[in-house]
Parts: C-alpha cells; structure tokens; sequence
C-alpha cells in the first residue's frame, strides 16, 4: 500500500505530541495508530527526520522490546527525568511504561 509521506508524517507528528509524560510508545504502535501498521520502519525514519525545534517528545518512542535508539544516549536521560525506570537489561519496563490505549 503507498503512503502519502507528507500525510504520514504529520499523522506521525501528532501522535508522537500526544503521548503522555512518563509513558512511551513502540514504532509499531504509532505506525498502528496512522493506519499503516507495517510502516514501523517508516515511523523511525521520520523522527529521525524531525528537528530539534518541532518540540516532539520523540524520546517516548522506542522498539517493541523497550529499547531505545543506539547511540542516542540522551533518551534514556530524557525518559528517567519523566520518571520512567529500566529494567537490568536497559530496556524500558513496556509493560509499566506504555501508553494504554483504550
């Protein structure tokens, strides 16, 4: 199925403003929520894409497993100062920390 790539992103963008402080959610399910729930990848990519200056608290977006972005050490500062823990492994706790939606 194309995507519409601007279409996409702003769906991305508003998704990713949405979520809570102290919560988090996987590639995956924001790709879910815009419709397109095999464009995880895509997600990536376009918060990749994202300036510093768009504000997105694109640190709430990790893998499925909790993990967060490589080499991007400052995410795990940003969702420790929202409160969110790690467990030994050094992934986020997903069952604690996602974003319910009901």
């Amino acid at each position: 199925m194309a995507v519409d790539i601007a279409s996409f992103r702003k769906d991305v963008y508003s998704i990713v403003a949405s979520i809570p402080r102290g919560r988090v959610l996987s590639y995956g399910q924001v790709a879910w929520l815009t419709g397109h729930p095999t464009h995880c990848r895509l997600v990536g990519s376009v918060l990749h894409g994202a300036a510093e200056s768009d504000g997105l608290p694109c640190h709430r977006v990790v893998n499925s497993a909790g993990r967060t972005v490589p080499g991007w050490q400052e995410q795990r500062r940003l969702l420790e100062a929202e409160g969110i823990t790690f467990r030994p492994n050094g992934c986020v706790d997903m069952k604690k920390w996602q974003w319910k939606l009901e």
